[in-house]
């Protein structure tokens, strides 16, 4: 089968495609025969930033080709969709059974990709951030896989108010169709009237300003890789707080949820309250143009490859 690993870390430049054997599914495990892979931004960073060179592990969904001792609620022919924490970036990719969920009749392969992790961590952010009916929201990387399904759970959730904060004014229309009520872009020196909530994607250095944007009781929700330093002062001055959200403890720790969340995610797409955007279904062995476009940040929506 074909896989896209990295030897040293660097740009998209040092992927490479090889042939590797199938994998074995292990005990509780499942074999899925890729039909999509997202890309996201950690695993980007990872080729780029990572302290050495490792599998690539993301979001997959396809067909189960065979299942490991002691799988239960699954057998081969089953469409799944899942985190794989090996080689994600694979024709087959094995999948541990707790990570996997079905993906109904009506939905693409594509489809699942953009919406399971993405939709999860986005409504995971959200209501960290403690949202009232009447509050204003603030998305940034409003145009990314997540912060797109951000701005429509805040449309849906009763906002009076959604600004979406991005990088270049050639995004500006993309995120208005998806909900937004007004777009500030990073550089802009003003980020207009203060918000209650703030979901941020970027981190970084951006996070000054969005400590900034928030009105006097506002909250921060910080899910992104990209770190950063937050100016206590700024949180003081305001009666501001900061609130640290990741899906995998919600998937580890409180798997109820995680299901709920998963149900009414399906229930949300069927009713089309959540649309998902694909930015481009990319071939896997094109891997390093997919790494390209979502390090450039010019993409709208998710990145998908294509085995």
């Amino acid at each position: 089968m074909r896989r896209v690993r990295y030897e040293v870390t660097g740009g998209p430049e040092a992927l490479f495609v090889e042939e590797a054997p199938v994998p074995e599914p292990g005990p509780g495990e499942l074999l899925v025969r890729n039909e999509a892979v997202g890309v996201t931004l950690p695993a980007v960073r990872k080729v780029r930033e990572g302290a050495e060179p490792g599998p690539l592990g993301g979001e997959v969904a396809g067909v189960v080709a065979a299942v490991g001792a002691g799988v239960r609620g699954f057998s081969a022919g089953d469409r799944v969709t899942g985190l794989c924490f090996s080689h994600a970036y694979a024709e087959l990719s094995v999948v541990h059974q707790t990570m996997a969920s079905r993906v109904p009749d009506r939905a693409t392969a594509v489809d699942a990709v953009a919406l399971v992790r993405s939709g999860l961590v986005a409504r995971g952010a959200y209501e960290a951030g403690r949202p009232r009916p009447g509050d204003a929201v603030m998305v940034t990387a409003a145009a990314s896989a997540v912060g797109t399904l951000a701005l429509q759970y805040a449309r849906a959730g009763g906002a009076s108010r959604v600004v979406a904060a991005v990088g270049s004014a050639e995004k500006a229309e993309f995120v208005r169709a998806l909900g937004a009520d007004e777009v500030v872009l990073y550089g802009d020196e003003s980020w207009g009237d203060p918000v209650d909530v703030v979901v941020d994607g970027v981190g970084g250095e951006l996070l000054g300003p969005a400590v900034r944007a928030l009105a006097p009781g506002g909250r921060l929700v910080a899910f992104s890789s990209g770190g950063g330093t937050i100016d206590a002062y700024e949180l003081l001055v305001r009666g501001a707080s900061v609130i640290g959200f990741q899906m995998a403890a919600i998937a580890r720790g409180e798997p109820e949820v995680y299901a709920r969340w998963l149900d009414e995610l399906w229930e949300l797409h069927r009713d089309r309250t959540l649309r998902p955007r694909v930015s481009a279904e990319i071939p896997l062995a094109e891997a390093a143009r997919a790494h390209e476009l979502v390090e450039s940040r010019r993409n709208l929506g998710k990145v998908v490859l294509v085995p």
